[in-house]
């Protein structure tokens, strides 16, 4: 075998990226890098070098020095969508197809597209783009990585929504576009990256020197990720030879022993260290047959470990440790290998070598690092090699024997004829059917059986082992040494072919089950099928339990009817709870009879799959673990992708419905308004005319008034969906706007004690009046509607560091605990508190609007007294201290 050769997979993946375009992505730690700007200066230069270069789309944020780069480019229209009654602007991808230039310019690659546009995300677009054989150049933050969500939220306690998946940018040509945190920061200050308000803001929170830190931390590391995935890539394509330790890669070889349990431990160390990609391999050879129960078991926990500790896990077939470990190590280029090394004697090296000193010999160029273990027993070592040495079967040596003599009767049907010319290769062909069907010790035997045949019966004198000729001693002698070579060369190719049986047995295994999966559709008959497959393949009883609500539900199993323990009720829960393997064979729960692992996807766990035996053996062997990993995973994805189907079903009905609501409410909210401004047009008419009916009229106007502003909360919060809210920014004075709602109000606060506490040092802030107007009007109107009948209400405000809170408070029963977020929601009318009742807009429309002027709402219950607190919050950026006299 030529271990020069190219790598197949590697030059299939080249070939499948024929004729595409090639995408090259500009990342960043953060906004304001300076990716766009990087991106329009390498677009230029390559405009100047006679590439069509046009622009697809390009986001400048209003900032001066990217909209000059813009400049002496074509840019493609963007596309119209309508969407709720609104024109939204988007790349325009059959116009940019149609004019199909060299290389077009994509900005915010993880962006989300309206709805209505051809794909769901931007990154879908410039797929269809590369597809059709044009070079795109886009932009990406780091923190828009699919696998980096929840790292980068766990440290700057920001969510982001708009993520790509990561193979997106696995074969692009990434460029990192890196300043030092000092500097972005000084950028913000002065305002180059958002206005100044925003600016503030930013600092404040998301903006924070360790946060860009770490994300310029993570953008580097993803970049050196992706340039070594490609460097190995092409090695493997054109059989490039040699380890390239540009970056460090550890392999740790695995055995039965239990002291490969500390070289797990050892090589977790030193990839925390080094910050290295790690992988613990275990190598299959022939005498991984005769592992018994406790070796095998022992060989799983040190996988599992392995996993658990964030290796990745391989086994590899090999007709002998020391050439699987060469083979793997040279096609994982491996930098670092960890060997164990058992303490034993010096007789038992004579005979077998030593595989440390000859990893260490011949494998130049990679440090092999070892780590004692532990003596093995005399008893196990004899043991082990017994049954990896066996001498053969009674009906093996039988077989060979026969064949044998029926090689002697022909040979001497043909010297009875006079002619014995190469009688003595005829005994080749029991010798290579003995070493081919029975093994090497039985070829030897027979390969000696047939030289004494050979001479007593062909060789003068016959009929004794008196050999008299000397060129006959010689014939005798390569005779056998022919039979005991080619003995050892047929029982090793045999032994490569079970192993090559088995991995292709396994690979057949999951093709076939890869094809059963593309055409299913319900999540019950994925559950049948991945029982009943996996337990033919595996020789067990299964069962697959899918979470319901607070509890699990067997969906499936194989035989059917199987049902679980108390005991195995528990280790299943765990399993789902903590997406880890438990039960019998893991490190917890092990007194049950399962073995449980989780099945799912994106770090979800969609079921819980369960394995075990009748026979009181473990549920699986380790050198099965691999299989049944790799169809678990596969049923993984089946299930996701049967979840994100449902799902977008919901979704279109769930859009269907909003839009029937938007419909709805705009039309029924307008049809009222204009009645309603005449009727309360005419009751100001008829009061003035007839002032003795002011009385009567007046519950009249007062409840008019009231469906007026419900109609009004109608026509809001089809605004604050839509999102058409139009904003201008003004100071405000909290003294002025909380009278001008009292007023508003007068009919409704009638009846009620109003105390109104503001500080006269109070700043300006920096609101729209007409949207905070109605936020102080429902947030008053809610604490008198739903407070105890004639409790007073506050309105109070207080400086808090360097925030301004405006709080309402009322004396009603409050807020049920947890609650206090969810009384914002749309229709929302909590049940057991003071917000029962009602059309649970009122509330909702304060958090739109405040929301959308950049302040925070938030609803608790009052610590002095018995009753609720609303308050809005105003940040450094919406206050506005008053100059001093």
């Amino acid at each position: 075998m030529n271990d020069q050769r190219p790598d197949p997979d590697a030059l299939l993946r080249a070939a499948a990226r024929e004729g595409k375009g090639r995408l090259k992505v500009f990342l960043g730690a953060a906004p304001g890098v300076g990716k766009t700007f990087e991106m329009l200066t390498d677009g230029a230069a390559r405009r100047d070098a006679g590439i069509d270069v046009v622009i697809g789309v390009v986001e400048t944020h209003g900032r001066r020095e990217t909209e000059a780069k813009v400049h002496g480019f074509e840019i493609i229209p963007r596309k119209l969508i309508q969407y709720q009654g609104h024109a939204l602007e988007e790349m325009d991808i059959d116009a940019i197809l149609a004019r199909k230039p060299g290389l077009v310019l994509v900005d915010e690659l993880a962006h989300t597209n309206a709805a209505g546009s051809r794909h769901d995300k931007r990154y879908q677009d410039v797929e269809e783009l590369l597809e059709a054989g044009i070079d795109v150049y886009s932009t990406l933050n780091i923190q828009h990585l699919e696998s980096l969500n929840d790292l980068v939220a766990s440290f700057t306690q920001v969510r982001v929504r708009e993520t790509l998946p990561d193979r997106v940018i696995e074969n692009a040509d990434l460029e990192v576009v890196d300043i030092l945190p000092d500097e972005l920061i000084e950028r913000l200050r002065e305002g180059k990256v958002y206005v100044p308000d925003e600016a503030s803001r930013a600092l404040g929170h998301f903006f924070s020197k360790s946060n860009l830190s770490a994300l310029r931390e993570l953008a580097l590391r993803r970049a050196a990720q992706a340039v070594d995935a490609q460097m190995l890539d092409y090695m493997r394509a054109n059989a490039v030879d040699g380890i390239w330790a540009v970056g460090d890669r550890l392999v740790v070889a695995i055995s039965e022993q239990p002291g490969a349990i500390e070289l797990v431990r050892a090589a977790k160390r030193l990839a925390d260290a080094l910050r290295a990609p790690w992988t613990t391999v275990h190598i299959e050879t022939p005498r991984s047959s005769v592992f018994d129960n406790a070796e095998n078991t022992q060989l799983a926990e040190t996988m599992h470990l392995a996993a658990q500790l964030g290796a990745n896990v391989a086994t590899v077939p090999a007709e002998s440790v020391l050439n699987g470990l060469k083979r793997f190590a040279a096609d994982a280029r491996a930098t670092q290998l960890i060997v164990g090394k058992s303490m034993r004697s010096r007789w038992f090296e004579l005979r077998h070598g030593s595989i440390v000193d000859r990893l260490v010999r011949e494998t130049p160029g990679l440090a092999v690092h070892v780590v004692p273990l532990e003596a093995q027993s005399s008893r196990a070592s004899s043991r082990r090699e017994a049954q990896t040495n066996p001498w053969g079967s009674v009906g093996g040596y039988v077989v060979s024997l026969g064949l044998t003599a029926l090689i002697t009767v022909l040979g001497m049907a043909i010297f009875a004829r006079g002619n014995i010319a190469n009688i003595g290769l005829l005994f080749l062909i029991p010798v290579m059917v003995a070493a081919t069907r029975f093994g090497l010790r039985t070829g030897i035997v027979t390969g000696l059986a047939s030289s004494l045949a050979y001479n007593f019966f062909f060789i003068p004198p016959t009929h004794t082992f008196t050999i008299e000729d000397p060129q006959n001693i010689i014939t005798v002698l390569v005779l056998l040494g022919v039979a005991i070579v080619g003995s050892q060369l047929t029982a090793r190719v045999r032994e490569q072919a079970l192993l090559a049986q088995a991995s292709s047995a396994q690979n057949s295994s999951l093709a076939g089950f890869a094809r059963q999966l593309t055409g299913i559709s319900s999540t019950d008959e994925l559950a049948n099928v991945l029982c009943v497959e996996i337990g033919r393949l595996l020789e067990g009883n299964t069962i697959l339990l899918i979470p319901d609500q607070d509890s699990l539900s067997v969906r499936a199993s194989s035989p059917p009817g199987n049902t679980l323990e108390m005991l195995d009720d528990a280790a299943a829960r765990w399993t789902l709870d903590n997406n880890k393997p438990a039960g019998r064979g893991s490190d917890t729960l092990t007194a049950s009879e399962w073995l449980f692992y989780p099945v799912g996807s994106a770090g979800k766990v969609l079921a819980v799959f369960g394995l075990a035996r009748s026979d009181a053996r473990p549920p699986i062997r380790s050198d099965q673990m691999p299989l049944l990993l790799s169809l678990l995973d596969q049923a993984g994805l089946a299930l996701g992708r049967i979840a994100l189907e449902g799902e977008m079903s919901s979704l279109a009905h769930v859009q269907e419905r909003d839009r029937l609501r938007h419909a709805l409410l705009s039309s029924v909210s307008h049809d009222l308004r204009t009645p309603l401004t005449t009727i309360l047009g005419s009751l100001k008419e008829i009061r003035a005319a007839s002032p003795e009916q002011e009385h009567q009229l007046l519950a009249t106007r007062s409840e008019a008034e009231r469906l007026h502003r419900f109609v009004a909360n109608l026509l809001d919060m089809v605004r604050i969906e839509a999102g058409a809210l139009h904003q201008s920014i003004e100071p405000v004075d909290l003294a002025d706007a909380v009278a001008s709602a009292v007023q508003d109000l007068n009919a409704v606060l009638r009846d009620r004690p109003l105390t109104i506490d503001l500080p006269e040092d109070l700043p300006f802030v920096l609101v729209d009046p007409q949207l905070f107007h109605h936020c102080l009007i429902n947030l008053i109107e809610n604490a008198a509607k739903y407070g105890a009948p004639g409790a007073s209400i506050r309105i109070v405000a207080r400086r808090i560091g360097n925030d301004l809170t405006l709080s309402v408070e009322d004396e009603g029963p409050g807020i049920p605990e947890g609650q206090e977020r969810r009384i914002f929601e749309t229709f929302t009318r909590v049940e057991g508190s003071d917000r029962k009742g009602g059309t649970g807009l009122g509330l909702a429309i304060v958090k739109g609007f405040a929301e959308a002027m950049g302040l925070d709402v938030g609803a608790a219950n009052r610590p002095d007294a018995k009753g609720a607190t609303f308050s809005i919050r105003f940040g450094p950026a919406h206050i506005r201290e008053l100059p001093e006299e």
